[in-house]
């Protein structure tokens, strides 16, 4: 990784801090060549710190570490991204974000379902995974499941129990997502369909 830290007069880059599974951005910050590699060694976020110039491991203090899951540069080689698993809140403030954001996404666990399911899927001969069982049984099965979850989600949703209708619907959603693998998709693809009629 060769990047430029000759554009600054004090040999610094900028750095986005990003949330891996959110990817919400939490922070900036900025490194000199010293902080990358101590980063990248220690799997933990350090910063150089102008105001106290030195090196600043985020969470030195308060223990919110800032876990390393990648590291990229921009096109120009003078900017990185950093995705990361924060450890409690990230601003000193106590919020989740320096721009006191909330740091959750629903989305993010739907992808991470996704890729579990695909796991399931590439690993069929699995005896003891449910879903590895549906896609061993075939796409007439799993059709069968969704129909089945489309039901019992509607007869819940005329009664009053949001419990069982919560329920109901996870189910549903829960084998739509393994159809949807089955027929070679996922739900970004139903997304963009949906954006395209909006």
């Amino acid at each position: 990784m060769s990047i430029d830290f000759t554009k600054s007069e004090d040999g610094l880059v900028p750095v986005i801090i990003q949330d891996a599974d959110t990817r919400n951005v939490l922070m900036l910050g900025y490194m000199n060549q010293e902080a990358v590699s101590k980063t990248l060694e220690s799997r933990k976020v350090t910063f150089f710190s102008r105001s106290k110039q030195r090196l600043w491991t985020k969470g030195e203090e308060s223990g919110n570490f800032l876990n390393l899951v990648s590291l990229k540069m921009d096109c120009d080689q003078d900017a990185l991204l950093i995705k990361v698993n924060p450890e409690g809140p990230t601003c000193h403030t106590g919020s989740d974000t320096c721009w006191n954001e909330d740091n959750s996404s629903n989305d993010s666990f739907l992808s991470r379902l996704e890729s579990v399911i695909a796991s399931r899927k590439a690993d069929m001969e699995n005896q003891q995974s449910y879903v590895a069982s549906l896609f061993r049984d075939g796409i007439n099965k799993i059709a069968q499941k969704v129909g089945e979850e489309a039901v019992e989600t509607i007869i819940e949703a005329k009664d009053e129990n949001e419990e069982l209708f919560l329920n109901e619907s996870a189910d549903l959603l829960f084998h739509y997502l393994i159809l949807l693998q089955a027929k070679g998709y996922r739900l970004e693809d139903v997304v963009k369909v949906l954006q395209s009629r909006h």
